[in-house]
């Protein structure tokens, strides 16, 4: 880890200055709208024109705003500042104008950075390829159980604008943030933050791995107590070794076995800190048992481990990691228990959207009828099957990219029965279940782990959960 005294962003005068706000959608509306109230002369340019976004057009010409509809691309005259949406691609045209032309890019993430207050909570940050969300909610769960005011913030629940500049007073915020706001947020500095783990995603929008794993270690620049990093997986851990921090910052390790010094850990059961006690050489302090994470599942106690860090960095006492995991709820399609029909287990992890969250949701259980496909986004299937073969007692395909799924089946796993379902109408879950159902016997789960996204047949990966729980939650009324 480098060293260096890295010092606050200076603060920005919007006053009179002509900034471009670059899309619409979920973060563009409030961000037009809280530059506009700062005395910014605002244009919003935006690639599309539906009935949406001429809906928030008009909201924002009422307010003086002007926006361009359906032209994203050309860098509006006078343009001083670039504040865009964090899904638009660093390889657009309006973004290779704004740096022929000198003028900086922010998100979201960076222009509530820049405005918080001097006396501003600080932040806990969380990114990672999966595992975001649950490890943000575990944090935030623990951070309340320690009697502190705190929310869920970023790439989740309140905007990050919003609890900059809103009403509420928090003591410290738990963050979650993707790759894509992470790009965008150059000056962020956390009090401490953590990486959960590195696989290939959203390349299409980076460009390679190697950019992609160097947005995600922007999350370390600058932290101050602690760098969280996966014990299990590498490439974290190179991140952190490559991070400019503050002086006494620490590097800080979870892992599913014995911890070493300067890490969390799980001995026999119960989750232990061998990192924030005096003495970490000798002493270890308990934290919470396994029982106390629901799911118990390997990958969801990395979450709760990474949690546990980045609250006890805080200096939370080992209290409160108990009782906020106690309290912590996962959010629906989360390998989710629907029912168990006949002796056969029903899971909903629908937000397995790609290979990564797959792979970790099939390692949690033994004999496995899978429910697979839909987007690939660019994605390859063949490590995963050879990875999760001996586990599949069956496996039923869907959606767009199926055949991928299946070509892979047939090298790794050409024993293992495969039904591909040719079928994108509402009646196709269904029909999958129904599959799964004659693949299965007493004693397996059937899993949806798609390692896809949902947008071939469903509106998102909800929705997607929910046809499934509806067709499993059928076949045990027609038990009952």
């Amino acid at each position: 880890m480098g060293s260096g005294q890295v010092t606050s962003s200076e603060p920005f005068d919007f006053q009179g200055k002509h900034v471009t706000v670059a899309g619409l959608g979920v973060s563009g509306v409030p961000a037009a709208k809280v530059l506009h109230g700062l005395g910014a002369r605002v244009t919003v340019v935006n690639d599309g024109a539906d009935e949406r976004a001429r809906a928030q057009a008009a909201e924002l010409e009422a307010l003086g705003i002007t926006v361009r509809l359906g032209d994203g691309d050309s860098l509006p005259e006078g343009t001083e500042l670039i504040v865009t949406a964090p899904g638009w691609k660093p390889d657009k045209p309006l973004f290779t104008a704004a740096a022929q032309a000198g003028v900086p890019v922010w998100g979201d993430v960076e222009l509530a950075w820049r405005l918080r207050g001097p006396d501003a909570a600080p932040w806990l940050a969380v990114t990672g390829t999966n595992g975001k969300t649950t490890t943000v909610q575990m944090l935030a769960s623990i951070l309340k159980a320690a009697g502190l005011r705190t929310a869920a913030v970023g790439n989740i629940g309140v905007s990050l604008l919003d609890a900059v500049l809103g009403e509420g007073s928090y003591d410290v915020l738990a963050v979650e943030l993707s790759s894509y706001q992470l790009h965008w947020a150059p000056s962020l500095r956390a009090h401490s933050a953590a990486v959960l783990n590195l696989a290939p995603d959203h390349l299409d929008w980076h460009g390679s791995m190697e950019a992609y794993a160097k947005d995600k270690g922007r999350i370390y620049e600058g932290n101050r107590v602690a760098c969280v990093y996966n014990v299990a997986d590498k490439a974290t851990e190179d991140l952190v070794r490559e991070a400019d921090v503050e002086e006494g910052c620490r590097a800080v390790g979870f892992t599913l076995g014995t911890p070493a010094p300067s890490q969390l850990g799980v001995v026999e059961g119960i989750l232990v800190d061998r990192a924030f006690v005096e003495n970490r050489q000798k002493n270890a302090q308990e934290l919470a048992e396994v029982a106390d994470v629901d799911p118990p599942a390997p990958h969801n106690i990395a979450n709760a481990l990474a949690a546990a860090a980045l609250a006890r960095a805080y200096g939370v006492p080992a209290k409160a990691v108990r009782d906020g995991l106690r309290a912590f709820t996962p959010d629906a399609h989360r390998i989710a228990h629907i029912a168990d029909v006949d002796g056969v287990a029903w899971v909903d992890d629908s937000k397995a959207t790609n290979t990564h969250a797959a792979e970790a949701s099939l390692a949690a259980y033994e004999s496995i009828v899978w429910i697979a496909g839909g987007l690939a986004k660019g994605a390859t299937f063949d490590e995963l099957v050879a990875k999760s073969a001996k586990r599949l007692r069956g496996a039923v395909l869907i959606g767009a990219d199926r055949a991928l799924i299946r070509e892979a089946l047939a090298r790794h796993a050409p024993e293992v029965p495969v039904v591909d379902l040719d079928r994108t109408d509402t009646g196709a879950m269904r029909a999958a279940v129904h599959e799964a159902r004659r693949l299965a016997q007493a004693g397996d789960t059937v899993l949806l782990a798609p390692a896809c996204a949902s947008m071939d047949m469903f509106a998102d990966y909800n929705k997607r959960g929910d046809a499934f729980a509806d067709a499993v939650r059928e076949l045990g009324s027609v038990e009952g």
